[in-house]
């Protein structure tokens, strides 16, 4: 039995950001995830593969392949792919282009909770990071925030400017702290590992997302902005003893854990806009949205059939 490999321009010609934001809402009314991580080593090359079952939805494995030395030969350093299986009988259904499902996860995970949390006439969105990611991101809150004037801000302003000519749509910004300040929506898409968006620079109305800590010992947000906002998250279990942008200020008692108000799985307590107050969400990511995420690629791609 043959299985579609869905392959990325031919997932991306199918899919737009608020949809999907709305079909990862819808499922995270299902039951949680059990997750299953493991990782195999070559040195220098490493084969993550990460696994996700939700009941009622199916079944994924998501299989990265990091090469450091591709590169050098003029080939990618990540290739892989997401392997799908039926909840019913566990039969495979489909592959989907790795690059393809990261993609829409991150940006697409981020988005829900600005379209949960942030002034739905934000005019200002700021950027933080003028990789891949900022580039996913012009595109996800440009379409969740039309009204919006998107601005990127990086260390390396060159990269900023290179980012905002491939979307015309953005515009490069200089200075850090004044365009945080002006911002209504701030993204932080960085590699810190040391608090680049400071607390003091926040006002009331402002949502914080953060997506760029991943490791016990990163952070994208100090101590102040964390004191003085309402914090949210996508998944309790993947950001709060995992990721130092939590993990950090826990430990030094900056914050409790009843501080984090609510994930993804109590969608229902996220509140409407406050603007008295300063919102923060943290995407921590993880198998079970690399799950949801290829669920609904699959899904579109089976409706054009």
């Amino acid at each position: 039995m043959s299985i579609p490999f869905i392959g990325f321009e031919e997932g991306e010609a199918l899919l737009d950001w608020v949809s999907f934001a709305d079909a990862l809402a819808a499922s995270h009314q299902l039951p949680k995830a059990e997750i299953g991580d493991t990782f195999l080593y070559r040195d220098p090359d490493t084969l993550l593969s990460r696994s996700a079952w939700i009941d009622g939805l199916g079944i994924a494995v998501k299989t990265a392949n990091i090469f450091p030395r591709n590169p050098d030969a003029g080939k990618p350093m990540i290739n892989g792919s997401v392997c799908l299986y039926s909840d019913l009988d566990g039969t495979p259904e489909a592959l989907v282009d790795f690059h393809l499902v990261t993609k829409w996860k991150t940006a697409g995970d981020s988005l829900l909770g600005a379209l949960r949390l942030a002034d739905p006439q934000a005019r200002g969105i700021l950027i933080v990071g003028a990789g891949t990611v900022g580039a996913s991101l012009i595109e996800a809150f440009g379409a969740g925030f039309p009204q919006a004037q998107i601005r990127v801000w990086n260390r390396t302003f060159s990269k900023a400017e290179d980012l905002c000519r491939q979307h015309p749509a953005a515009k490069p910004a200089p200075d850090l702290e004044s365009a945080v300040r002006a911002a209504d929506i701030i993204v932080t898409c960085t590699m810190s590992s040391n608090p680049v968006i400071k607390g003091e620079w926040l006002r009331p109305g402002q949502h914080l997302n953060m997506i760029g800590a991943y490791r016990p010992d990163m952070r994208e947000a100090d101590d102040e902005a964390l004191r003085r906002a309402q914090i949210y998250c996508d998944s309790f279990d993947t950001t709060l003893d995992h990721i130092g942008e939590f993990k950090i200020p826990l430990a030094e008692g900056t914050i409790r854990r009843s501080d984090v108000l609510a994930d993804y799985y109590s969608l229902e307590s996220f509140p409407a806009f406050d603007s008295a107050q300063i919102t923060l969400f943290k995407n921590g990511g993880g198998a079970h949205l690399d799950l949801m995420t290829s669920h609904h690629i699959l899904q579109k791609w089976k409706a054009k059939q």
